[in-house]
C-alpha cells in the first residue's frame, strides 16, 4: 500500500534530481561557451602563424604590449604562437574531457528521473485507487 509519505519522499527526491539536471545543464552551457571561445582564439592563433610562415628571417616583427609595439625577434614570435596553440589544443581537449563528463552524468540523471517518474506515478495511482470509496 503506498502511503502519502512515500510519494511526498519521492517527490523530493524528483525535485532534488531536477535541480541537479539543471545544474548539469548550466555546466554544459558554460564549458561549451568556453571551448568555442578557445576555437576561435585557436582559429586566430593558426592565422598569425600563417603569416609569421611568409616572412623573411630579414622582416621585422612588433609585438603590441600595452599602447606600445616593441620589435621582436622572428623566430621568437614564431615560438610564443606555438606555445600559445599548444596551450589551447590542450584547454580544447580539457573541455571535450569535461564535457564528456557532463554528458554521461545528465544521462545517468535522465535514467534516474524517469525511474523516479514511473515511481511516482504508480504510487499516486495505488493510493487513488486505495482512497476510492468501494
Amino acid at each position: 500500500m503506498a502511503s502519502m509519505a512515500k510519494v511526498k519522499a519521492v517527490e523530493k527526491e524528483l525535485q532534488d534530481e531536477l535541480e541537479q539536471m539543471k545544474k548539469l545543464q548550466s555546466d554544459m552551457r558554460k564549458t561549451v561557451g568556453s571551448r568555442q571561445q578557445l576555437e576561435s582564439q585557436l582559429r586566430e592563433n593558426q592565422i598569425v602563424r600563417d603569416e609569421l610562415e611568409l616572412l623573411q628571417p630579414s622582416n621585422t616583427v612588433y609585438k603590441l604590449i600595452g599602447p606600445a609595439l616593441v620589435k621582436q625577434d622572428l623566430t621568437e614570435a614564431k615560438q610564443t604562437v606555438d606555445k600559445r596553440l599548444e596551450y589551447i589544443t590542450k584547454e580544447i581537449e580539457r573541455c571535450e574531457g569535461v564535457i564528456k563528463d557532463i554528458e554521461g552524468k545528465s544521462e545517468q540523471k535522465r535514467q534516474k528521473l524517469m525511474k523516479l517518474q514511473a515511481s511516482l506515478q504508480a504510487q499516486q495511482g495505488a493510493l487513488q485507487k486505495h482512497q476510492r470509496p468501494v
